[in-house]
């Protein structure tokens, strides 16, 4: 993606939220914001209009009784636009609101406290084809086996944990002293053990059985 930034869109119902963010990304080498969306609906219908790079989706709209929150607006996107990135920005760091993005399709869940390193690394992640959540999610994942039963070993897990922290195959071999053989080894196994074709759904099933814990 050398020369070309990478187009988002915003999602959110704070025009003062959209602005600031606006200003944030477009201050950043290689982002460029297309668009902007104030509800869930209009974020899926800009999103297939505009095929941006990664979307930037709040979690909750206002409103969102009579209209579809941002988990729905990622499972629509999912079913209508797949393979498009969809990065989670909100304020709720709660467990249940997590599973419930991954398990739509998103593939990064950043908090709007957090700070703007995190979330150009999230966006960045994303449109990669990788997968990012907040530090303050990931640090509260527990890197090991749960129980006697648990289907990952521990170096599975940790290749799982460093993976959803936006890891590529280079960088948890690095990060762990192994070879990218090795790693491509560890995936394939978690993969079949998880019963997953893919990163972000190794991520999501992990979290969902409580492989990796979200405190």
């Amino acid at each position: 993606m050398t020369g070309s930034p990478l187009r988002l869109l915003i999602a959110d119902d704070h025009v003062v939220v959209r602005a600031g963010l606006r200003a944030l990304l477009e201050g950043a080498a290689g982002l460029d914001v297309i668009g902007e969306a104030d509800s869930g609906e209009e974020a899926v219908r800009l999103a297939i209009e505009l095929a941006p790079d990664v979307v930037l989706m709040d979690l909750r709209f206002a409103g969102a009784e009579r209209g579809i929150d941002g988990v729905e607006a990622v499972r629509r996107l999912a079913s209508e636009a797949p393979g498009m990135p969809v990065v989670m920005l909100t304020s709720y760091s709660g467990r249940a609101d997590v599973v419930r993005a991954l398990e739509a399709g998103a593939r990064g869940y950043v908090l709007k406290a957090g700070r703007p390193e995190e979330l150009f690394r999230a966006v960045r992640s994303a449109a990669e084809g990788g997968f990012g959540l907040a530090p303050e999610l990931v640090g509260h994942l527990v890197g090991q086996v749960t129980s006697p039963a648990a289907e990952l070993t521990q170096r599975e897990a940790q290749v799982v944990r460093l993976m959803a922290d936006g890891h590529g195959n280079r960088s948890i071999a690095q990060s762990l002293h192994l070879s990218e053989a090795t790693v491509k080894t560890h995936l394939i196994r978690v993969y079949r053990k998880l019963g997953v074709d893919n990163r972000t759904a190794a991520v999501t099933e992990a979290v969902r059985r409580g492989l990796l814990e979200l405190g």
